[in-house]
């Protein structure tokens, strides 16, 4: 088992490497600035999505009211729609993170399918 992580990172090293390689022949920059770019981006994605999820847990918490499409709602339990507009990302975006949340014990989803679901801290 230990043996086949340290390979599946070492492969993705090896593609890492290959892929910086690319960009830096395109861009006309060394491989090692495109290795550091990739690590920055990936760093700041995963820190922009930790501060959404932490948003999301500030508006379950009844901290920002009302909901930004005017909708009635119980302070605190928010939909996908409101939580989608009040972030400004896709739909798939907010049902990610609300379903991360969700596995994280952090947050229960209200109802099966549909507009009638809506999210609530635990």
């Amino acid at each position: 088992m230990t043996e086949t992580i340290f390979l599946v990172i070492v492969v993705l090293f090896l593609v890492l490497i290959f892929y910086a390689r690319r960009e830096a022949g395109k861009h006309g920059t060394s491989a090692k600035e495109e290795f550091v770019g990739i690590c920055k981006s990936a760093v700041e994605t995963a820190s922009q999505k930790e501060e959404r999820k932490q948003r999301i847990m500030t508006l379950l918490g009844g901290n920002e009211i009302p909901s930004p499409s005017g909708a009635p709602f119980t302070k605190g339990e928010w939909g996908n729609a409101e939580i989608r507009k009040t972030l400004g990302v896709s739909s798939r975006t907010a049902v990610r993170y609300l379903d991360e949340l969700e596995k994280e014990g952090k947050v229960k989803q209200v109802g099966k399918i549909g507009h009638a679901v809506t999210y609530r801290l635990k």
